[in-house]
């Protein structure tokens, strides 16, 4: 056998010709093999997510393409074999492991929320999920080489995928799309019918082909006319503007557990006062847009009045105007505008997004006292307790607050203090499910000594209190399938299931008139209902959301359902649409135009009024929010 003097670009010393070289050749191979088969078995077994027999040849032989070029570009082999172990773990163990928990795998937006997602776990979770990811970063620029001819081949056929996912994603998702086809709203069936790998290629491509439009002044003015002429009739302003305190409190993953009948709870975790006040506001509800998690994208529909329609966070990318949302209109009005949560400032963009929403100032956990703490989670109560503390001086001045409270205890996995021991038990299989109910135990009751304590010192303020989306109850909604309210997989829902989805508790309180019964409201629609109960008479971004006649909206990624005045769903996923249903889609692409115009194009649509003269305070005096106030 002929040797030759240069060494294997691979493994230093080992001469080129060698046979043990020629059987290196076959080590990317050999690990996709292993490592397939390892992480199906897993996902299968671990996660119950099993990607379509037919579509595994597909999948193994583009991993393997993946392989081939990290293993030319690779200096060393083992560190090729590390570097190829954590990749494929993060795409098949990774992707399961996001079904299971929010029922739909990893999304390029997730990119985004990755530094969210790290500033919230603690301990061994932060290093689960930081190690991989850095050892994957770092690895792959020490392990990099160009050193032998294949190098450049591989070089070249990833350069010239990224340019065609870049610029011409089309000419990837028009043919792989006619053959797999695409469900815009059940991602899980997207995954598992086309493996990991063309998966995760597919949804990077259509993320650059679907970048948001920034519409010209022609178009967004249409779509702002359409609104406007097919809102319901408004009726006529019989009150001027009333100032009134605004408290809004987004309650983390607060959901009523009774809804879990084979959980058969001792005692009910709710509070009796809690569900006396529940009952008297018709026991209504919140349609959130998103489940187990997300929080900031209910924030933003309650604040400034949009649906969010698209799987990925509000607050990250798509809030780039100072906008008039709830907190900017009532800053114009006098109002000291405050937002609290005892959490990192930084975490959902919330810095920027609170300032450019109007508020002027922001406390986060650094402002906060830690006295009273469920590991890592502020107690409500403390919480609560502080916040009236921090703005007394301003109630007692009689100086109008919006004080919005996002509360941080409820959130998974559930943990108490010793201070807080279960009180309900629950025969359920599944962790979460008696874990969640002690939860709610507590919050509802250190809710309802808030809500007593303001309604003492202020008995005309407005009560806003929601749930920001459903508990995490278990892997591939356990908890839910255990007492048939939802299934395993989103594909399967009915319609009502969908409503259950997204359904969660809401009370409004109009100071001393008491609750107000409005059944189940699109969580965007409240900020218009606070504006009405303020007598708030001009012109806002708030009205191209007032909806159709008689029907209720909920978009989700992917598709929508109504609502009709009876009770009955209509949902809208797959053509061809019912008329409701098309009514509501022309409505929905009309929204999006005017939404993608008012927070990061050029606000064409924006209303025209000169704010009245405000009240005498310090609160903001022009239409510009001041720089937001956070405590270094």
């Amino acid at each position: 056998m002929k040797k030759t003097n240069q060494e294997h670009p691979y493994i230093p010393h080992l001469k080129e010709g060698d046979l043990r070289t020629k059987w290196l050749k076959l080590l990317p191979l050999l690990s996709t093999t292993l490592l397939y088969a390892l992480y199906y078995l897993i996902s299968t077994l671990k996660f119950d997510v099993q990607i379509v027999p037919e579509s595994v040849p597909y999948d193994f032989l583009l991993q393997l393409l993946v392989a081939y070029v990290l293993y030319a570009l690779s200096r060393r082999a083992w560190i090729f074999l590390v570097i190829h172990t954590l990749l494929m773990g993060l795409l098949y163990v990774g992707n399961a492991v996001k079904i299971s928990f929010f029922g739909g795998p990893i999304m390029p937006d997730d990119v985004f929320a990755l530094q969210s997602l790290l500033l919230i776990l603690e301990g061994w979770r932060f290093f689960a999920a930081a190690i991989p990811l850095a050892a994957i970063a770092s690895l792959l620029l020490f392990n990099f080489t160009m050193r032998h001819w294949s190098a450049y081949l591989a070089s070249l056929v990833a350069i010239l995928l990224s340019i065609t996912v870049v610029y011409k994603p089309a000419s990837l998702l028009t043919p792989l799309d006619g053959y797999f086809g695409n469900s815009v709203w059940d991602q899980r069936s997207n995954y598992i019918s086309r493996g990991a790998t063309l998966y995760t290629l597919l949804e990077t491509a259509r993320y650059f082909a679907a970048a948001e439009v920034v519409p010209d002044g022609d178009m967004a003015q249409e779509a702002a006319d359409n609104l406007l002429a097919t809102a319901p009739e408004r009726p006529a302003a019989t009150k001027a503007f009333t100032p009134r305190n605004v408290h809004i409190v987004l309650l983390e993953s607060f959901w009523d557990p009774n809804e879990l009948k084979k959980a058969k709870y001792k005692p009910n975790p709710l509070s009796p006062e809690f569900r006396e006040l529940w009952k008297n506001a018709g026991y209504s509800h919140a349609l959130d847009p998103v489940f187990g998690g997300f929080t900031a994208n209910s924030e933003f529909e309650v604040l400034c009045g949009f649906p969010v329609v698209k799987n990925s966070v509000k607050f990250e990318r798509q809030l780039l105007n100072d906008v008039p949302c709830l907190p900017h209109l009532l800053a114009d009005k006098g109002y000291r505008t405050i937002a609290s949560h005892p959490n990192v400032p930084v975490f959902w963009n919330r810095v920027n997004a609170y300032r450019r929403m109007g508020f002027e100032t922001y406390w986060s956990l650094k402002d906060f006292v830690k006295d009273d703490m469920n590991r890592e989670f502020m107690s409500d109560r403390t919480l609560y307790r502080q916040v009236l503390e921090k703005i007394a001086d301003s109630l007692e001045a009689k100086q109008p607050v919006l004080d919005y409270i996002v509360t941080y205890f409820g959130h998974w996995n559930y943990p108490l203090s010793e201070s807080r021991p279960n009180k309900v038990s629950s025969p359920s299989d599944v962790d979460e499910v008696p874990a969640y109910a002690n939860t709610i135990y507590y919050k509802t009751r250190e809710l309802m000594g808030f809500i007593k304590e303001v309604r003492k010192r202020d008995p005309e303020s407005i009560i806003v209190v929601f749930g920001d989306h459903l508990p995490f109850l278990g892997e591939n909604f356990a908890g839910y399938v255990e007492s048939g309210l939802l299934t395993t997989n989103r594909s399967d829902f009915t319609p009502a299931m969908f409503k259950s989805y997204v359904s969660t508790p809401m009370i409004i309180i109009d100071g001393k008139r008491g609750p107000v019964k409005f059944g189940s409201l699109p969580l965007y629609q409240t900020p218009k209902r606070v504006l009405d109960l303020l007598n708030f008479n001009e012109p806002s971004i708030m009205d191209y959301t007032a909806g159709l006649p008689d029907m209720r909206i909920r978009p989700l990624p992917g598709l929508h359902f109504n609502l009709s005045a009876n009770g009955a769903v209509d949902l809208c996923k797959d053509p061809p649409y019912s008329q409701a249903c098309r009514l509501s889609a022309r409505w929905l692409e009309n929204i999006a135009i005017v939404s993608n115009d008012l927070f990061i194009g050029r606000q064409f649509t924006r209303p025209k009024y000169i704010p009245e003269k405000p009240l005498e305070s310090a609160a903001i005096k022009s239409s510009v929010p001041k720089p937001i106030t956070v405590s270094p």
